[in-house]
């Protein structure tokens, strides 16, 4: 369930407490929630690490999760329009060729750019990322990734919280978790982005002769048959 001793009560500071579990009476474990912070745009989450690193707790752990858009380094991939295809490709390795930054994702994490001390933390932005991630050799979407299993707060656009393909592929679990939402009457929208999804006409008919040919070739017949009248209503 939800934590209900907070760390201030017990007098300990929550930077002591790096495994970010706490003992139980039972035995069981009692996770420190995370933060989660979702903002409209990227920019946005530039502004915001800007103004924690102005508080007094710009040393708490921290990660902002974005797309490979803003973080990918890959000279190649980078440069795509499909970054997110060739991206898993080259780690799939199926070309015999591989990603080498994504291999040096571990230089970022453990990284004491990212400390000002050793323990100590300091607030950054998906720029300082990057270009750490430049001079390492090393992947900044992954190590972001990386960072979130240590972090107390993470820093994303809206629809990692909001739509469940990105939260699964992220592995975002929001159970017992705080969840801040910046500017929430930009949400409305966002979710209906999320659930919306454009096709052309040459799409749809192509669907349908796909569906055509299941059908007349006795292929899972009922699950088909709805999809292909669903097809030509649209067209």
């Amino acid at each position: 369930g939800p934590c209900t001793e907070c760390s201030c009560s017990s007098g300990k500071e929550p930077a002591k407490d790096p495994s970010h579990t706490k003992k139980k009476e039972n035995g069981d474990q009692l996770c420190v929630p995370k933060i989660f912070f979702g903002t409209r745009t990227h920019k946005q989450i530039t502004q915001i690490s800007r103004e924690l690193k102005r508080t007094a707790y710009s040393y708490v752990p921290m990660t902002i999760l974005s797309s490979r858009d803003y973080t990918c380094i890959h000279p190649v991939v980078s440069n795509s329009s499909n970054r997110n295809e060739m991206c898993v490709e080259l780690l799939e390795g199926k070309q015999g060729k591989s990603c080498s930054y994504f291999h040096g994702v571990h230089k970022i994490s453990e990284h004491h750019a990212l400390q000002s001390a050793p323990g100590m933390y300091q607030a950054w932005d998906i720029e300082d990322l990057v270009s750490l991630g430049r001079k390492l050799r090393a992947c900044p979407y992954f190590a972001a990734r990386e960072l979130m299993v240590g972090a107390d707060i993470v820093f994303c656009p809206y629809n990692y919280l909001l739509d469940p393909q990105i939260r699964e592929s992220m592995d975002i679990k929001l159970k017992d978790q705080v969840v801040i939402l910046d500017e929430a009457h930009n949400i409305e929208d966002c979710a209906r982005e999320s659930v919306s999804y454009g096709v052309t006409e040459s799409q749809l008919r192509a669907a349908r002769e796909e569906l055509d040919f299941m059908v007349n070739n006795n292929i899972r017949q009922k699950h088909h048959e709805p999809l292909r009248a669903v097809c030509c209503s649209l067209i």
